[in-house]
């Protein structure tokens, strides 16, 4: 992309899709053991960490950009869904699957690629949740 998509907001207008199209990858990481958690989030969606912990199982806390580069291989603002340096257990918001194709990060904060959802989903063999409990951005 000639612009900037490093935010949802960026993404969308460059896409030309409605912001809730756009995944945000987001790397937290358990307060217990600092395991890495990915969630693949609608661009119009904020993480609620309560929420997510409980349907996670543990805990969830923002890492700095060292532990998000150190596991995925990626700066934030351009981390994919997939192809990270480690494997990373996932979940995705389950808003995203309302959609025949979504926008993703694509390694760099000015490249995306339009996936179907479903496909992503079953692809990286990630878990589906409920952002009920989300409040919007």
């Amino acid at each position: 992309m000639p612009e900037s998509t490093r935010t949802a907001e960026e993404a969308a207008a460059a896409c030309g899709c409605p912001v809730g199209a756009i995944v945000k990858s987001l790397v937290f990481r358990t307060r217990d053991g600092h395991r890495p958690v990915l969630l693949l989030v609608s661009g119009a969606n904020r993480v609620d960490e309560a929420h997510v912990g409980a349907a996670v199982g543990a805990a969830i806390e923002r890492p700095n950009a060292a532990f998000v580069r150190e596991t995925t291989g990626f700066a934030i603002g351009g981390i994919p869904p997939l192809g990270h340096a480690t494997p990373i257990a996932t979940w995705v918001d389950q808003d995203l699957l309302a959609f025949p194709a979504v926008w993703a990060a694509a390694g760099t904060p000015n490249a995306v690629f339009a996936v179907d959802p479903k496909a992503l989903a079953t692809a990286i063999g990630a878990s589906i949740i409920t952002m009920a409990e989300a409040r919007p951005a």
